[in-house]
């Protein structure tokens, strides 16, 4: 049976170190692919903007107050713009919260 060719610290450093950055590229690559087209979404409206750091400010009250596990309501008089500002909401507070 042949003899194994001996493969020094050195030359595993290396391939290491090769198949690291190799995996690292590769990552990046796939990261920047799937990531979403930010052009694509629509600018929000200051009135929902507005109505968002409103909601941002009674959140982080409530927080502060320690009222984390608590429910908080919201009610604010339909305006002319209707119902505009939902889905604004979910996209910032996602379907889950």
């Amino acid at each position: 049976m042949p003899k194994p060719i001996p493969m020094n610290r050195r030359t595993w450093g290396v391939v290491w170190v090769v198949l690291c950055a190799v995996g690292l590229a590769v990552t990046a690559g796939l990261n920047a692919s799937s990531a979403p087209d930010q052009s694509s979404e629509k600018p929000v409206s200051a009135e929902c903007a507005q109505y968002i750091a409103d909601i941002e400010m009674q959140l982080a009250k409530a927080r502060q107050e320690g009222e984390e596990d608590g429910v908080l309501a919201f009610s604010r008089v339909r305006g002319a713009a209707g119902d505009d500002c939902r889905e604004e909401l979910r996209n910032h507070f996602g379907v889950d919260r």
